[in-house]
């Protein structure tokens, strides 16, 4: 079917943004905040491991304190970002409705504990960074790829985010 045409079936995520009201109960202008923040935690939990296989590496006490700082920001900026995505859970119907939505909550929860734990791990007893703190950078970085899939099948299959509200 050409381009434009009429007769073309809606795509699925159009059908389901007029089915449920999933549209970003709290945005910026119309842009959802919760997808504006996420990057940020899963730039920070990918680079403490980077810095952790650095430190394994290397042994320079430099990478010590950097990845006591990275720990720390994808700690907080995941804090941030899941209070604004519980925000969007909770006030907004439509996604409270989908199966990814509880999902990806889960798993993003499940995230930010384990950042809470390996920034807490280098506060407490830096040393213990072999081989602890390189297992739970290795565990945060598999959750953020399991908690971004949940994402992503939020906003491409179910258009969650998109619009602030559909039925404008």
């Amino acid at each position: 079917m050409a381009k434009g045409d009429s007769t073309a079936p809606p795509s699925e995520v159009l059908l389901e943004l007029n089915r449920l009201d999933v549209g970003s109960a709290v945005a910026l202008v119309g842009h959802p905040i919760h997808v504006m923040m996420v990057h940020f935690p899963v730039a920070f939990v990918v680079a403490t491991l980077g810095v952790d296989v650095f430190y394994w590496w290397t042994g320079d006490a430099f990478w010590l304190r950097t990845g006591l700082w990275s720990a720390g920001a994808a700690f907080w900026t995941g804090v941030a970002a899941s209070i604004v995505g519980t925000g969007e859970l909770l006030l907004v119907r439509g996604i409270r409705m989908l199966e990814a939505s509880w999902s990806h909550a889960v798993a993003a929860m499940t995230l930010v504990a384990i950042a809470g734990a390996n920034w807490g791990l280098r506060l407490v007893d830096p040393v213990s960074v072999l081989p602890h703190g390189l297992a739970l950078s290795a565990l945060s970085s598999v959750m953020v790829g399991f908690a971004g899939w949940h994402g992503g099948k939020l906003v491409f299959d179910h258009g969650v985010g998109i619009l602030v509200t559909p039925k404008d």
